[in-house]
């Protein structure tokens, strides 16, 4: 069975599989669970195994659309996850978990993990409820639904990383090895420390570079220019305040440090394509 919808893509079959390796899908966190037999994908150049019990996670434009060998018997479960949910959480994450760009990194080189009889059961429920809400196309809330599950399954993927994958100093070291990872890394540090701050030109001043300089950086190592991760990181505090706190929009513009509510309003609407009270009162629909 395939079902896909603006918010997620799942299938336990192999024409669904194929169909997913279309351009729609390549911005997205695709995470395969193999039930039974094997398969061996391109993946960053080399094939690679996927076998029983493995949960392979894969980033986006990192799979090679070319050809795929599998057993016989090969049974699976596939999630993709629009990268910008992903993205979103990873956003969330970095006021709590300093080495996340590291574990990232990690996750590129190291997609596959073998699982426990536990976790393989939190894999299955999730991907049972998950087909259950996409057939109910006649649930009012069923954007609303499947956007808190597919939440809550990237957080228990995030959840299982947390307690499995502990890196080591030389692995630190590996996944920040040379002076531009150490500028992205310390740029990332002092936005996850500064959330207020919303100019290149303050961070390149901290580090003592160019602000064209820091964007070439932060390009490079993550796809996104500076001007872009600011905005990206301070839009998320500004969703986190408006959906866990009770302080008038006025307040919030104080506290984010806007020079007045209109402008925060503003500014708002820009990246999210809504007022931050439409934002709210969308929230608890």
């Amino acid at each position: 069975m395939t079902l896909y919808t603006d918010i997620l893509f799942l299938t336990d079959d192999l024409d669904g599989f194929k169909l997913c390796r279309d351009t729609r899908f390549e911005s997205s966190v695709s995470v395969i669970l193999c039930t039974k037999g094997h398969i061996e994908v391109g993946y960053r150049g080399e094939m690679i195994r996927i076998a029983k019990d493995d949960f392979f996670i894969r980033v986006p434009r990192a799979t090679e659309k070319g050809p795929f060998e599998c057993s016989d018997d090969f049974a699976f479960k596939q999630v993709n996850i629009p990268i910008q949910l992903f993205e979103g959480l990873m956003y969330d994450l970095i006021r709590v978990e300093p080495m996340w760009w590291q574990k990232l990194e990690y996750l590129k080189e190291n997609p596959i993990f073998h699982l426990q009889q536990k976790a393989i059961d939190v894999c299955l429920l999730y991907f049972d409820m998950l087909r259950v809400q996409m057939l109910d196309e006649q649930t009012d809330y069923r954007k609303q639904i499947l956007k808190l599950m597919a939440r809550g399954a990237t957080m228990e993927l995030l959840n299982y990383m947390d307690k499995t994958l502990v890196l080591g100093d030389d692995e630190v070291r590996r996944y920040s090895s040379n002076t531009s990872d150490y500028t992205f890394e310390a740029f990332m540090t002092m936005l996850r420390e500064n959330p207020h701050q919303r100019e290149v030109q303050w961070f390149a001043e901290q580090l003592k570079i160019t602000p064209k300089y820091l964007s070439e950086i932060c390009k490079d190592r993550s796809g996104k220019s500076a001007s872009q991760w600011i905005a990206d990181i301070t839009i998320s505090e500004i969703k986190h305040m408006l959906r866990n706190t009770t302080l008038p929009i006025h307040k919030v513009a104080e506290v984010m440090e806007f020079p007045n509510a209109s402008f925060f309003c503003q500014y708002t609407k820009k990246h999210t394509g809504l007022t931050p009270n439409h934002f709210r009162k969308q929230k608890q629909q």
